[in-house]
Formats: C-alpha cells, sequence, structure tokens
C-alpha cells in the first residue's frame, strides 16, 4: 500500500494511534510520553485551567459596572480581543445582597450564551475572582447606535467623502436631523429587523433583555445588528427583586413598577426606532419622573410631530410604529415574531419599498459604512468612540 504525496497524516477515527509513512508501514510513537499525557486527558472527566486576561482599553461604564476590551491569551501564542463586563458590587446594600443577584445573572448569562445567535451578542464565560463576578463575551468589530447618532459622527465625517459618495449616504443611509443624524426608513427598519431576530430568541428561551436603547445595539463589520448587554436581563420565570433600566428607554409599565414582559422590550425598541426615524432623542430634555411618564402615555398622538413627513405620509410604517410603542401592552404586537411578520410588520414595510423600486442592499450598504468608519477611527484612534 503507497501513498502519494508529503507528510501525509492519517486522522480518521479509525486510525488516531497509528502514524501512516509515506510507504505505507507503520511506525512506533515516538512521543510515549507524551502520549500517556494526551490519554490521561480522554481518561479523565474533569479538566481545570486558568484564563489569562488582560484589559486592554475601556469601552463603557454604567451602574451595573465597567465593560474593557480584554485579551485572552493562551497558548503558543495564541491571543483572542474579548469584551469583559466587571459587575460592580457599589450599589447593592450587602455582599450577600450581589452575591444573590449575581447568581441569578450567572444563570441568565448561561441560558443566552446557548441561544447562539447571529444578531444577539455571544457570552463566553461568567467568572469569579474574590467575589467579583466578570462575564466574558465576544468584542464586536463596529460602532454602536449611541455613538453614531451624534452631531459630531455626521458633521466631521462628512469632510472625509468624495461629494458623490456623501450624496449617496444621504440618499439611502442617514441624513440630517432636527437635532442628530436620521437614519433613512429603509435601512432604520433593516437595523430593526434584525433587533426584533434578536428579541424574538431571547423570548423563546424566556429571556426578557431590559435595556434595548442606542447603546446597547451594535452595526457590526458585517452589516448586520447586534443586541448587546445583557446586564439587565432576567429569565421571565426568576425575576429579579431590584430592576435596572434605562428610564428614556424602558417601557411604560416597567416605570409604573408593574410588568416587565418581552412586550416591554418591544416598546424599547420602538422608541429607539422613533429616535433612528426622526433624528432626535425621543423624551429628551425631560428629567422629571412623571413628566416623563406622561410622555410616554401620548406619544402615540405625537407621532406625526416626531417623524419627518417621508414617514408619517407612510401609512404602513406609521402602524408598524404605532404597534411597538403603544402605551398598552396588550395592543402592542403579540410578540417579536409578530413584529416582523403581520400585515403591519417590518418585513411588509420592506416589500413595500420593494415593490416601489426604492429599496437597497441595506446589509451590505450598511458593511460598506461602517467600514468606512472603522478606517477613519484607524487613522485617527478615538475619532468616532470619544465621547
Amino acid at each position: 500500500m503507497v501513498f502519494d504525496g508529503e507528510n501525509l497524516d492519517i486522522t480518521s477515527e479509525e486510525d488516531l494511534s497509528p502514524t501512516v509513512t509515506q510507504e505505507g508501514d507503520f511506525v512506533l510513537n515516538q512521543c510515549s510520553e507524551l502520549y500517556g499525557l494526551y490519554e490521561e486527558i480522554l481518561r479523565e472527566k474533569r479538566h481545570s485551567w486558568t484564563t489569562h486576561l488582560r484589559l486592554l482599553t475601556k469601552l463603557g461604564s454604567g451602574g451595573q459596572g465597567v465593560v474593557y476590551l480584554t485579551e485572552r491569551r493562551g497558548s503558543d501564542g495564541f491571543t483572542l480581543p474579548v469584551a469583559l463586563k466587571i459587575f460592580s458590587p457599589e450599589r447593592y446594600s450587602s455582599p450577600n445582597h450581589y452575591d444573590s443577584d449575581m447568581s441569578r445573572m450567572g444563570r441568565v448569562a448561561a441560558k443566552v450564551a446557548r441561544i447562539q445567535h447571529e444578531n444577539l451578542l455571544v457570552v463566553e464565560n461568567f467568572l469569579d475572582r474574590d467575589r467579583i463576578r466578570m462575564m466574558v463575551m465576544e468584542w464586536v468589530e463596529g460602532f454602536d447606535l449611541r455613538r453614531l447618532l451624534t452631531p459630531k459622527m455626521f458633521g466631521t465625517v462628512k469632510e472625509r467623502f468624495s461629494e458623490k459618495r456623501w450624496e449617496y449616504i444621504n440618499e439611502v443611509l442617514v441624513t440630517i436631523g432636527p437635532e442628530q443624524p436620521r437614519f433613512k426608513a429603509g435601512v432604520a427598519i433593516a437595523i430593526v429587523r434584525d433587533c426584533l431576530e434578536a428579541l424574538a430568541a431571547m423570548h423563546r428561551h424566556g429571556i426578557v433583555h431590559g435595556d434595548v436603547k442606542p447603546g446597547n445595539i451594535m452595526l457590526k463589520r458585517s452589516g448586520h445588528a447586534k443586541i448587546i448587554d445583557i446586564g439587565s436581563a432576567f429569565d421571565v420565570a426568576d425575576p429579579p427583586q431590584r430592576r435596572a433600566c434605562t428610564p428614556s428607554y424602558a417601557a411604560l409599565e416597567v416605570l409604573q413598577g408593574t410588568d416587565n414582559t418581552p412586550r416591554s422590550d418591544l416598546a424599547s425598541l420602538g422608541y429607539v426606532t422613533v429616535e433612528l426615524l426622526a433624528g432626535k432623542p425621543v423624551f429628551g430634555g425631560i428629567n422629571d419622573f412623571a413628566k416623563l411618564i406622561e410622555a410616554k402615555q401620548t406619544l402615540p398622538d405625537r407621532l406625526h410631530e416626531l417623524l419627518p413627513p417621508e414617514v408619517s405620509t407612510n401609512e404602513l410604517l406609521m402602524s408598524f410604529c404605532q404597534g411597538l410603542i403603544d402605551p398598552d401592552p396588550e395592543k402592542r404586537f403579540q410578540s417579536a415574531e409578530a413584529a416582523d411578520l403581520v400585515e403591519i410588520g417590518a418585513a411588509a414595510f420592506h416589500r413595500q419599498l420593494v415593490k416601489d423600486d426604492l429599496a437597497s442592499e441595506y446589509e451590505n450598504d450598511i458593511r460598506i459604512w461602517i467600514d468606512e468608519l472603522l478606517e477613519i477611527e484607524a487613522a485617527s484612534p478615538g475619532f468616532l468612540t470619544s465621547n
């Protein structure tokens, strides 16, 4: 029996032990000591090792703690960028309360880690070091919507594009709004549809995200949107005693202290949707709690005032927004899947654009735009990511 080619290895399960030479002769394993260790690993049922994480750059911070871009080091020169969230005990009344909440968070993180959806953050591990909990997550290359919805992004970046390219961006992707960049309807709904996919995956597993907002939605280099930061997420069967949310983007019922359900996530995404389309924060400048509740109650009646004519005159798009932000959870879409697929859902609006020959290749357009922004950021570090 003769084998052609050089350095031929047989790696099928039937021939794990022997090495086959070019002439077909079997040779004795020359690494008997190492091979013994290899077999010992296969026999053992449990293994442990130390993960080396080096904090590189702070990506963000908030009431729950701080997130760092981190380098995970393995063997033989292996390194991998990951995001590391370190949960702060500052807001807890006692170490036991922190431990209890972190135990719940660990269980939620484990459920999210098993979902493995393209539009949802990948959770890789949940760690304990001297009782301080840390969550290891994928590092997503791109920009969150909070960074993109700034006058700085729109005004200064304009200088970096050719006149023809800038004209296309304004017509198809994003244009100037009353207070911040305003996403064109087709692109905005493409982003929202990705978010609906992520929420649908979470909700099917009984998880409520609890803090959908621009800062927790990333536009990836691939052109997709991804929902990140599950620090406020919870299992509907095991709700937390303390609720964490961002008031401006929290559903009305959450602020009123009643329910916090999958439909509450839809309301939060609805506020983001209106902001993308309007070019200004929906509840900007409202610092009084009672006034914020009133503004959320009256939002459906004020949509025509907030949105530009190209949006407010589109009956289908307005119905979609109404189905997300209705103050009564029972009058919202029944689920994230329904919000995308029903007769007045997001998919129907995209079909309408296709029919009217107004659609674009949204994923590709977003991918190219994010690539361009990343090139600008690489040339001028901090240009887009700094506050």
